[in-house]
This record gives C-alpha cells, structure tokens and sequence, in this order.
C-alpha cells in the first residue's frame, strides 16, 4: 500500500508525525516513511488553494499512490457538529470563484465560464463518490465544504455565502484537493477537525489544541486501519 498524507501546515499533523517517530519535515518537502508493510509519503503543501493545487499535482505527476488523505483543521457553519469534532468532507464548491456584480455574486458556472457538469464537476460541485465502507471511514460524520481564499468572518457575507452556497464547514484548501484527486482518478479523503465556528473572528471561541489532538487520533486509527492491508482492494 503506497498513501500520501498531504496538510496544508506541519502543526496539522505534528501529532500523527511523532506517534509514528517519523522524522520531521518542512514545507514543500515529500518525504516517504515506512510503516508496517506500507510506504508512507508525507506533504505539507503550504496554505491556501494555489500551494495545495500546485504542490500535490506535482506529487501525483512523480508518484503513484493508492489512496489520499488530506488532514486538518476547519471551520463549522453547522451548530451541531461541534468543536473537536472530526468530519469527512465528502463534497466541495469554490464559493469564491466568479465575480461580484453589484450586490450579487456570480459563480464561473453563472457566468458560463465552466459548464456545471464539466470534469471534475458534478452540479457545480466536487463530491467524492468513494463507498466510504472502507475499514474505519465509514463512521465519520460526512459533510458538505466549500473553500474561500479568505477565511469568513463577517456576519452579513457569511449568511449572504451560505444562501449561495450551502454548507456544513469552510476550508482554504479543501476544493483544490478534491479537484487535483478527482482530475487524477485516485482515491482519496478529506478528513477534517473542527476548531472554530465560522464567524466573526473572536480566537477566544477557537480551540486549536482540541481539535488537533482529536483530528491526531482519528488519523492514527485511520492510518492504522490501511496498513493492515496490501492495497485497497484488499477492502
């Protein structure tokens, strides 16, 4: 079983890197573990859409891997998932992809830039139709996502967002890495800690360590679990 981790910063993953006493890296660098009878390659892609389009493109034109993880940190929309709480992003929309006219915001797709359908497309969106009845995967919430280049934190344009675009948690990265791992064909997962609710910005609601250290032991267990393996198909 050949799996690439890929996480926007090092702090995501700290916590998984040290359990498995894999060495430390740095930004932009791959580095490839051994685990079990499995090879482990590690990615920190750097923040925001552009850093994780272009540096997991490039690892996916050099190396072939059976499945994809993308782990981190996120923001909830949705009051009933709760802070600490691990989620599994199984659709994604660019919610800030168009142009502004007037007071409206229009989609590339409202534009008629990109057809709704086109690939990687379905609907507008970017679902993984992967059967999550993979060993481990299966009992993590599932939810929608969308990814913005900025992090919302005004009341007015978050609801104004959320009609336009319905979602239960925002990220910087999340649609670029579904695009990337769907125009690619490979399996793939994005499992996310929630350690915010999306609103305006006040870090005294924010609990980082908390969902740090529960997105740590979700990835542990996932990891774990796929290693048990030879391949996917094993499942």
């Amino acid at each position: 079983m050949k799996i690439l981790i890929v996480s926007a910063t090092f702090k995501e993953i700290e916590p998984l890197i040290n359990n498995f006493h894999f060495e430390k890296l740095i930004q932009h660098n791959l580095k490839t573990y051994s685990y079990r009878n499995s090879s482990i390659d590690v990615l920190i892609s750097g923040v925001g859409m552009v850093a994780m389009a272009y540096q997991l493109g490039k690892a996916l034109a050099q190396h072939k891997y059976d499945f994809v993880f993308n782990f981190g940190i996120a923001g909830s929309f949705n009051s009933e998932i709760k802070i600490g709480e691990v989620v599994n992003i199984v659709s994604e929309k660019f919610a800030d992809f168009g142009a502004e006219d007037g007071e409206m915001f229009l989609s590339v797709f409202e534009m008629g830039l990109i057809d709704p359908n086109q690939f990687p497309f379905k609907d507008k969106r970017l679902p993984n139709n992967l059967q999550f009845t993979i060993y481990n995967l299966q009992f993590i919430k599932r939810v929608k996502g969308i990814t913005v280049n900025t992090v919302s934190g005004n009341e007015n344009s978050i609801k104004k967002m959320l009609l336009q675009f319905p979602a239960d948690v925002e990220t910087m990265e999340g649609a670029a890495f579904h695009f990337v791992c769907l125009s690619e064909k490979i399996p793939f997962a994005q499992i996310k800690s929630i350690s915010n609710f999306v609103e305006k910005r006040n870090k005294k609601n924010w609990n980082i360590p908390l969902a740090l250290e529960n997105l740590s032991l979700k990835a542990i267990e996932i990891i774990n679990g796929f290693t048990k393996f030879d391949s996917i198909s094993n499942y």
